[in-house]
């Protein structure tokens, strides 16, 4: 794998139809910001098996995914992250994980049966990931796929936990940004020097009915970003434009 691509897939009709607020995007921000990673995608989606198959096989054709996946691994029918997450990351049907199994029959007993146990029907291959309020684990392929449950006090332990056990490396990133008194048509020419393996953005703005618009480039390595932030500080002196590095 070379720089890891970041997905994060948000299964949840009841974020779409207004009925909870995602509390997830943000916090995965965080959490991977904090070693000096970004997302590269981030969707939210309905419980809807199309639909989520075809974004797990968005993710698979991408050989620097990793994804962090919300919800749908319980055990009532619009749960379809299970033997979804099997069908395309193995291509083999679900087996029963004999430790988890275990773990739900001595949560719940005589309960257990016959609905709450299917939960321990997993993709073949998988690492558990344990769960710090119920211990109802989530689940992990090749320690890139991860998935959770929809609760973020459930979830957002077990994320955590993967992003130090599997991408705790720091990252770091060198920024630089400014804002220029015009337009971005003024600085297209500019834009389409920088190299590719520069991040950059270009943000327009009104001030007062005013263009202006915001520049940022960023990289791995800082003389590179040096060189790319001059080719905007040298065309804005050159014009006379007035910019403020931020």
């Amino acid at each position: 794998m070379n720089t890891p691509h970041f997905y994060a897939v948000i299964i949840g009709t009841e974020i779409l139809n207004g009925r909870r607020n995602d509390k997830h995007f943000t916090f995965l921000k965080e959490a991977l910001a904090a070693y000096g990673h970004t997302l590269f995608a981030s969707m939210v989606i309905k419980d809807d098996a199309v639909l989520i198959e075809a974004a797990y096989r968005m993710v698979l054709a991408d050989p620097d995914a990793v994804l962090f996946s919300f919800g749908g691994i319980g055990s009532t029918p619009d749960d379809l992250t299970r033997p979804i997450a099997a069908k395309v990351f193995t291509g083999q049907p679900l087996r029963r994980h004999f430790q988890f199994e275990q773990d739900i029959i001595e949560r719940f007993g005589d309960e257990a049966r016959p609905h709450r146990i299917h939960m321990a029907d997993l993709p073949v291959g998988v690492t558990l990931l344990k769960n710090p309020v119920n211990n109802m684990s989530g689940f992990a392929l090749e320690h890139r796929y991860f998935f959770v449950p929809g609760f973020p006090e459930m979830a957002h332990p077990m994320i955590e936990a993967a992003i130090n056990g599997h991408y705790s490396q720091q990252k770091h990133v060198f920024r630089k940004t400014l804002i220029a008194e015009t337009s971005e048509n003024t600085l297209i020419d500019v834009m389409k020097k920088v190299p590719e393996a520069i991040e950059f953005s270009s943000l327009p703005m009104l001030r007062d009915g005013v263009p202006r618009v915001e520049i940022s480039v960023a990289g791995s390595e800082s003389p590179a970003v040096d060189n790319a932030f001059a080719l905007f500080t040298d065309f804005l002196h050159n014009a006379e434009i007035a910019y403020q590095i931020s």
